[in-house]
């Protein structure tokens, strides 16, 4: 208050009445407030709107016939045709924190493509064909030009797969991220007609491991690769490293690949008996799962030449040899399970979709005492 209004207050407090002096305090309270606005608590609406205008157009060139709604509705709505007796997959991933390479290079027009794709193979495996696709990206002050990069790259990683992007959230939450940082969440729906689905059932002992490589690290091992080359080399995002022929933000912002197209046309030609995705566990944690409990794999540990990046980092860390396979994907993005009778037939299709696949192992029956994967 000022001197005037302090004096005013201070006979009414202590000369006149204390009940006039409380109103009066009130009343010159509310009368000076400067007003709060959502603004001046960290959220820009104009700025989410300007991002949302951009989302919605990139949300419209993935649009497929089953789309029921437009980019804005309460809910989305998908209307599911062509199949006798569907199966809905799903499936819900993020980025990790190969986001902070985004973060420290400055480039967002990846990480998009990376969700979408991690999420498609991860429905992929079980034999469901991608349909609709949201996203969920989260900051604590949204630019717009990034949320479009962000989301431009979701996209174009939708039309890829022939999945729609139909919805979402786009957060702003002041407080919450780090200046310059957001959080990346997809959520991918596919169907598959139930008696199509990869279920494991088809698996038996003596079908070929086929790997087809990956093209990077994809979305796993970030904490690890970062802590090496950035903390312990001392290299940054532009430094050349020779043995890759790349910088080490180009290989560490390598996309994560599709496998959609070549699960799809082995399925179609009846010679897939199940498929991993290599992902967060490396080939010992994610072989299995696409197992009956009966079964393990025999891995040749010669059948595949593991990329540079991988030898760099291990040298680098000097990373224990379990540790190894278990945190990196190692060059390998998909293993493949075909009958053996039919692994050349099935390297053929995949040779005609430009696919590289290399025999890395069989499937073998569990005896006592024997790991689920043993390598070779």
């Amino acid at each position: 208050m000022g001197d005037t209004a302090f004096t005013l207050y201070e006979w009414l407090r202590y000369g006149g009445s204390p009940l006039l002096a409380a109103f009066y305090a009130v009343y010159w309270d509310l009368s000076t407030r400067k007003p709060v606005r959502y603004r001046d608590a960290g959220v820009n609406i104009d700025e989410a709107d300007r991002a949302v205008s951009s989302i919605k157009k990139f949300a419209r060139q993935t649009f497929t016939p089953g789309v029921l709604t437009e980019i804005g509705s309460f809910g989305a709505m998908y209307q599911l045709a062509g199949y006798r007796k569907p199966v809905l997959v799903s499936s819900a991933d993020g980025v990790g924190t190969k986001l902070k390479v985004a973060f420290l290079t400055g480039r967002h027009g990846t990480v998009g493509e990376d969700l979408v794709n991690h999420c498609v193979n991860d429905i992929a495996v079980q034999g469901a064909t991608p349909l609709f696709f949201l996203d969920y990206f989260a900051v604590g002050k949204l630019d717009a030009d990034v949320a479009a990069a962000v989301v431009g790259g979701i996209a174009r990683g939708c039309k890829k797969n022939g999945c729609a992007l139909i919805g979402g959230e786009t957060a702003e939450m002041p407080g919450l991220y780090a200046a310059g940082e957001y959080d990346l969440a997809g959520f991918i729906v596919g169907a598959a007609e139930r008696g199509e689905l990869l279920t494991g059932k088809d698996i038996r002992a003596g079908d070929v491991l086929l790997g087809l490589p990956s093209t990077g690290l994809h979305t796993n091992g970030y904490s690890l690769a970062r802590k090496l080359l950035f903390e312990v080399a001392g290299y940054g995002p532009k430094t050349l490293l020779p043995a890759v022929g790349a910088t080490v933000g180009d290989a560490l912002l390598a996309v994560h690949r599709s496998y959609l197209k070549p699960i799809r046309a082995l399925m179609a030609a009846g010679l897939l008996h199940g498929a991993a995705h290599i992902t967060g566990g490396g080939i010992t944690d994610n072989t299995p799962r696409m197992l009956p409990k009966e079964f393990g794999v025999a891995i040749e540990t010669g059948a595949w030449k593991i990329p540079p990046l991988f030898e760099v980092l291990r040298r680098i860390g000097d990373i224990p040899e379990d540790d190894y396979r278990r945190t990196l994907n190692l060059g390998v993005g998909m293993i493949l399970a075909v009958p053996a009778r039919s692994a050349a037939n099935a390297e053929g299709v995949l040779h005609k979709l430009g696919e590289t696949p290399f025999r890395m192992g069989s499937v073998v029956a569990l005896k006592r005492g024997r790991p689920r994967v043993e390598y070779r």
